[in-house]
């Protein structure tokens, strides 16, 4: 009966499609727990679901597919005994160890959306979406991606995946009351990136570091400094800090690389039992001493008073450490200190277990601030509350600390529903190859309505993420190198010497360096599936960005065959030419080009007024059409933008627009 009322709906055609496609929806949040019920209901055929967070009491609200019993699991995936281990970084898997592992365990939202239609192919991934074993091949293998995310930096690495593989997506978010569904494909519509995102409020080094005035800077300074220099990469530059080395921020920068040689001693007590005693004496007082000795800095502010760690280690020693579950209540200064020493110790065995686990040609292990991570989140929320108390400002309660800290904005769950709703209308464009007709839809609380919508955008030129070319190249593991892959360039598509090969943003190859030409794919970790960039160095004839795509040749090859082959031609576009700004005077006057005698130099010109620019309508003409936002009318489509000067020894006359008289400007 359903499937009949599908047809009847949709159609026999659009419910074949529907019923036949491999859909991958990255997210099981508050949308994604939406968009999976619709998945579910319309028929969907293969429903990938990927997720890495862990299912939180404020979860419940929003996210339907989640009862109470579900609280500290995985939202893809329930482990045996989870606990705080899920959150520890998960080491790359290949895919068939991410399907039997998803199979061995059952998924929450699997087990829950398999009741609203039992005959439902779902499969469930615990993982981070940016993990290498999601190649441009995976990606490659879905019909359609829905995009249900929180966080800027996995938008755009599934738009750019999605571009590569050439799958299109359906991206979609919401803030609050409003809400946005957006269709990309590529070639045919903008992509996640083409149009600038919002920079991220950030805070001068100075105010973080030396003279913080609200709950916020506190925060900032425990996730963005005092986290990284412990347990992460000290090296890395946070979003949130503005490290700027202007006048005002160049000492608190050069005070910044002391106190890293002073943080290199402290990483070494991480683990030991005086560990936090050790940090607590640096951040709380000991830095707090040098900047009360600043005595300018505190003439109209009150100076900070240092913490005495004696005093607070007496009246904690009767405080259980389990107040750290009372994320609602405002800790006392003991209870603080009793946070930040539990916390510390606890972040510090995971580090060292974490270590011990990691092999002496791997990366070190860091450990990075979560919001939805129980021990940095602990961490983070006693730490700025101690330092908010030596700067004379409100503490807060952990709940409050993980909104600020994690740039939370309430979600709304009609809002949810709405935009999940309308993913899986904009999805039936996509499978009817009907992007004409597909929009880019806005929710918004305020307005005449609820739902506004607009044709999808052509794709931007100018945009680095989806205005590249793509070449696959097929490649025989035991015998390429990379030379083979240059010579390809230059021989096969007509490349100047003047290229640079980069892989994970690492450079491998440029007219500078190369070292690596005799070196094999495999060297640098190249395998099946990967994507190398291509950047053309030719600056007066510089082609677009190119992407490689390597694959692996399945059968023997005879040693006569090339080592890499081009599979097909491709013709590599010129970077569009940057577009030609008039000057201010051109946008300002309205210019008539005269010759000595004053007359009109061509009276075809003179006599379309249409043709001169900065000369506006007067009341009551003809616009010529609707302008709408970002867009232009008939008339101002086909109009020049700017009309030539003819050369004369004479003023240039420009009439006025309100014509009060005469402007006349030497040449």
């Amino acid at each position: 009966m359903r499937d009949s009322s599908l047809k009847r709906s949709l159609g026999v055609d659009l419910t074949r499609s529907i019923k036949e496609s491999r859909v991958l929806l990255v997210g099981a949040g508050g949308i994604g727990c939406e968009l999976l019920k619709n998945l579910v209901l319309t028929g969907f055929g293969e429903i990938h679901i990927i997720d890495l967070d862990t299912i939180d009491l404020s979860n419940l609200n929003r996210q339907f597919l989640f009862r109470h019993e579900h609280i500290k699991k995985s939202k893809a995936l329930v482990r045996p005994n989870d606990d705080r281990r899920a959150l520890a970084p998960l080491r790359p898997e290949s895919p068939s160890s991410v399907r039997r592992r998803a199979n061995a365990r059952r998924a929450v939202a699997k087990e829950v959306a398999q009741k609203f239609r039992p005959d439902a192919k779902l499969e469930a991934h615990h993982a981070n979406i940016m993990d290498p074993q999601f190649n441009i091949s995976w990606f490659g293998s879905f019909t359609l991606v829905f995009n249900a995310l929180d966080n800027l930096a996995a938008r755009r690495y599934v738009n750019k995946m999605c571009l590569r593989a050439n799958v299109p997506l359906i991206e979609s978010g919401t803030m609050g009351f409003n809400g946005q569904v957006q269709v990309i494909k590529k070639g045919e519509s903008e992509c996640y990136d083409c149009n600038p995102k919002e920079t991220p409020k950030s805070f001068p080094v100075c105010t973080i570091r030396s003279t913080p005035s609200q709950a916020i800077h506190c925060i900032v300074w425990a996730k963005s400094f005092l986290v990284p220099e412990l347990f992460g990469n000290s090296e890395d530059e946070s979003d949130e800090v503005d490290n700027t080395e202007n006048a005002e921020n160049a000492n608190e920068v050069e005070e910044l690389r002391k106190e890293a040689l002073e943080f290199k001693a402290l990483r070494e007590s991480i683990g030991t039992e005086e560990g936090h005693q050790k940090v607590f004496d640096k951040v709380f007082k000991a830095d707090i001493d040098r900047l009360r000795g600043m005595e300018d800095m505190w003439k109209t502010r009150k100076a900070p008073e240092p913490l005495d760690s004696a005093q607070l280690q007496e009246q904690s020693a009767s405080i259980d450490s389990a107040i750290s579950t009372k994320d609602q209540k405002v800790w006392s200064l003991a209870e603080n200190f009793a946070v930040f020493k539990d916390s510390f110790n606890r972040l510090g065995q995971r580090l060292k277990e974490l270590q011990a686990a990691t092999s002496p040609d791997q990366a070190p292990p860091i450990l990075t601030f979560d919001k939805d991570d129980v021990d940095t989140l602990d961490f983070v929320a006693a730490a700025a509350n101690l330092r908010a108390a030596i700067f004379h400002i409100e503490t807060n309660s952990k709940f409050e600390i993980k909104r600020m800290a994690g740039n939370i904005i309430p979600a709304i769950a009609t809002t949810n529903a709405m935009t999940a709703g309308l993913c899986v209308l904009q999805s039936f464009k996509v499978f009817q190859a009907d992007l004409a007709h597909a929009k880019t839809v806005f929710l918004e609380r305020s307005g005449a309505r609820a739902i506004n919508s607009e044709s999808l955008n052509p794709p931007n030129p100018n945009c680095s993420t989806c205005s590249f070319a793509q070449v696959r190249v097929e490649i025989d593991p035991q015998r390429a190198e990379f030379k083979d892959l240059v010579e390809i360039l230059e021989n096969d598509l007509a490349y100047t010497k003047g290229v640079s090969l980069t892989f994970n943003d690492i450079i491998i190859h440029d007219p500078e360096l190369d070292d690596n030409l005799t070196k094999p794919f495999s060297h640098f970790g190249i395998s099946n599936g990967d994507v190398l960039t291509v950047m053309d160095q030719n600056y007066e004839d510089e082609r677009v960005i190119l992407d490689v795509l390597i694959l692996e040749r399945t059968e023997s090859t005879s040693a006569d065959s090339k080592p890499a082959k081009l599979l097909e031609m491709v013709q590599i576009p010129l970077m569009p030419q940057p577009p030609v700004v008039p000057s201010p005077e051109m946008k300002q006057l309205s210019i008539s080009a005269s010759t000595a005698d004053g007359k009109p130099a061509s009276d075809a010109a003179a006599a379309d007024d249409t043709l001169v620019t900065g000369k506006r309508k007067r009341e009551g003409e003809d616009e010529g059409g609707d302008r709408s936002p970002g867009g232009s009318n008939e008339h101002s489509a086909k109009r020049p933008a700017s009309r030539p000067i003819v050369d004369s020894s004479e003023p240039i006359v420009l009439d006025d627009d309100d014509e009060e008289g005469i402007i006349e400007l030497d040449d």
